[in-house]
């Protein structure tokens, strides 16, 4: 299955911004799921300088800067992806008990586990707050198996945790979000991700698309689509393997990975520094078109 998927993100400002300097994190990634066939960046007003690299966490990044004085920028990525849906076929077979997974990467010795196990750690959005570790044990008893426990888990939080837009933001601490089990999908990916390395478990943040379709007799909206995020666990002799609590599923035909890290702050689809422009206002539209 192929996509068209595009992205624009516009910025409107008050006043002229002189400057600005930017990474964008907005190229999808190829990987045992998908395949990223093409993508470009198209950038209003024109970028002065333009570099692309890889990060830390291989994620692919467009770094740009305009030394154009301007009041609305405009950042618009086109790509195509294909998704390989047989990708998860042989992970019955590498499914463990969750205290094997747990300790086999707390030995890490082979630099891939040396790599895996960076993401046991706390970090910026993902602390561990007091009743974390109590709440993932309900999930992850003692004879129960790595995939069945994060099954759990993500049931639990879909059930449990309730869809509002308008309760956080990206700075709302995620002892709030446990505390009124309130949020969106980055606050719910953060939370998964305490559980998991609450217990000793490597689990990372994963930015991305999911296709929504419109009401039954409706015509889809443009730029209804839109950005989404979820979680991997890791498991060990197979890979990565992704969860998705704000819906309940394992991500195959209707998600897209993006970039990926320890959380949000990691792989932000688009930050940087202005110089001027006074107050502004932000608009992003994704499109995620079928192509067959």
């Amino acid at each position: 299955m192929k996509y068209k998927i595009k992205h624009s993100t516009t910025y409107s400002y008050a006043d002229f911004v002189s400057l600005c300097q930017n990474q964008a994190r907005l190229t999808p990634k190829t990987n045992r799921a998908q395949i990223c066939h093409s993508s470009r960046i198209d950038i209003e007003p024109p970028a002065n300088y333009l570099q692309e690299f890889t990060d830390y966490f291989d994620n692919k990044v467009t770094a740009f800067e305009i030394a154009t004085q301007h009041k609305k920028l405009k950042v618009t990525m086109t790509s195509e992806v294909e998704l390989l849906l047989s990708a998860n076929i042989n992970l019955v077979d590498t499914d463990m008990p969750w205290q094997e997974a747990r300790d086999i990467v707390a030995k890490a010795n082979t630099y891939q586990l040396l790599k895996t196990s960076e993401f046991i750690l706390p970090s910026q959005y993902t602390p561990f707050v007091q009743g974390i570790k109590e709440y993932a044990l309900t999930s992850f008893l003692a004879d129960i198996s790595l995939i069945c426990g994060c099954k759990d888990l993500m049931a639990r939080i879909f059930h449990e945790f309730q869809y509002d837009p308008g309760f956080t933001t990206i700075s709302t601490p995620l002892s709030v979000v446990f505390a009124q089990k309130r949020g969106v999908c980055q606050d719910f990916a953060h939370f998964a991700i305490a559980c998991l390395r609450s217990i000793g478990l490597a689990a990372r943040y994963v930015s991305g698309y999911i296709e929504t379709m419109p009401p039954e007799g409706e015509e889809k909206l443009a730029g209804a689509d839109a950005t989404h995020a979820w979680f991997s666990v890791f498991v060990p002799r197979f890979g990565w393997v992704d969860f998705d609590p704000t819906n309940n599923v394992m991500p195959n035909e209707q998600h897209i990975t993006l970039a990926v890290g320890r959380d949000f702050s990691d792989v932000t689809p688009l930050k940087g520094v202005v110089f001027g422009g006074g107050t502004q206002l932000l608009d992003v539209a994704v499109d995620m078109i079928r192509l067959e």
